[in-house]
């Protein structure tokens, strides 16, 4: 890895952690947030719903456009939305004005994903898990140090959070506009990414579904975000109804599980993937993070939950990187923005349902439900590991990609 990718990467590796540090402060202090407002546990809930169904639209058009405009300038309007969606936040004074704020995030987001995408642009196919698992790291580092200053924040308003995240979602928008260089450098190489491709649509989706390296990467793609976004979506509300957490202490819960993210993601899947191949890991960290959520549904107390914290970060964090870098492998690379905006798009949907079937069942069946069903899940995600993963030959990978 050079000198000029190695630069690259840490500048996304800054822009990621100051991203999800502001996205942190405000995670966990939503749902109290929310209360105050006289919001009930389902509409916390759908207030993760309203965010997910404004991506699920947007994610893949941004995606798109980045392979045809570059990376850079999406990356400038995505992050200038951000800043936007939380000063409303900060400044909301009714319930509805929360549900924009969270509206226009979703619709002016994409972050992430297009991160994801300038990091595929600099790496080749040997470093590129490593690549994406500074992505894993940066969140880590950003919900290390966020929950807990959420929490020491919220002693000021639950609304001083979510200004604090507009100032530095602010800073992120200077240093990009100022050092990010644009990883598509040539205007006709961009040209001829964008050209081809068609717009999003359903059929563009089952089509998509449908291609035979794509396709089942796609579908456990979506089993690991609906298990994993009903066990990250309703933590807070779980931490809050089963333990009775307050909201700061929810927030040093979620900077230990930030902790875990950096230790797994910044050192331990760059040392798994040079050692192992990524479609068993997918199959091991799946088969684990099954186990543990359905473990998690039942724990007695706070030492419980910390113990069964690491070993969800740990499947979750490589299960992530490897089914995204094997994205990346399975498609041309005029393709890789639009995948990903299309599987950001996926585990957008994963996000419209969890909240609010979340938040019904936390209040109508209990505390244990959203573990249990999320477990139930990932069994699922198993059998078409097993079935239709592990059977994609490197052969069938390389004539799917062309050397993506």
């Amino acid at each position: 890895m050079g000198h000029q990718v190695k630069r690259q990467l840490g500048l996304i590796f800054g822009f990621v952690f100051v991203d999800l540090l502001g996205y942190s402060l405000i995670l966990p202090l939503l749902p109290y947030y929310a209360e105050t407002f006289g919001a009930t546990l389902t509409l916390v809930g759908l207030l993760g719903t309203s965010n997910a169904l404004a991506q699920l639209v947007a994610a893949p058009v941004i995606g798109r456009l980045s392979d045809r405009y570059g990376r850079r300038p999406l990356l400038i309007f995505s992050i200038a939305g951000t800043v936007l969606s939380f000063l409303i936040l900060g400044l909301a004074r009714t319930l509805p004005i929360l549900f924009l704020s969270r509206v226009l995030d979703g619709l002016l987001g994409g972050n992430i994903a297009l991160a994801r995408a300038y990091i595929t642009d600099v790496t080749d196919e040997k470093s590129r898990s490593r690549g994406l698992g500074i992505i894993g790291a940066a969140f880590g580092l950003g919900f290390i140090i966020g929950p807990a200053m959420g929490g020491l924040l919220s002693r000021f308003g639950y609304n001083v959070p979510a200004l604090v995240a507009a100032g530095l979602s602010l800073i992120n928008l200077v240093a990009v506009v100022l050092w990010l260089p644009e990883s598509l450098r040539l205007r006709t190489e961009r040209s001829d990414l964008g050209r081809p491709r068609a717009a999003f649509s359903l059929h563009a989706l089952r089509e998509a579904l449908s291609r035979p390296c794509m396709g089942p990467l796609l579908r456990v793609l979506l089993f690991y975000s609906l298990a994993f976004t009903l066990f990250q979506s309703n933590f807070a509300l779980f931490t809050k109804e089963r333990l009775g957490l307050d909201a700061q202490a929810t927030s040093f819960v979620l900077t230990y599980v930030g902790l875990l993210s950096v230790l797994v993601q910044g050192i331990a899947i760059g040392k798994l993937t040079d050692r192992f191949r990524e479609r068993p890991l997918i199959l091991v960290s799946a088969a684990i993070l099954a186990v543990s959520l359905l473990l998690w549904a039942f724990v007695p107390n706070v030492t419980s939950l910390l113990m069964i914290l690491a070993p969800i970060a740990l499947a979750a964090g490589v299960l992530n990187v490897a089914l995204t870098s094997q994205l990346t492998k399975s498609v041309y690379r005029d393709e890789v923005g639009g995948t990903l905006g299309l599987s950001a798009s996926l585990q957008t949907l994963a996000q419209i349902v969890a909240p609010g079937l979340g938040g019904a069942m936390l209040q109508a069946l209990g505390t244990w439900s959203v573990g249990f069903l999320g477990g139930l899940i990932m069994l699922g995600a198993l059998v078409v590991i097993r079935r239709r993963v592990l059977t994609i030959s490197e052969s069938d990978m390389v004539s799917c990609s062309a050397g993506a």
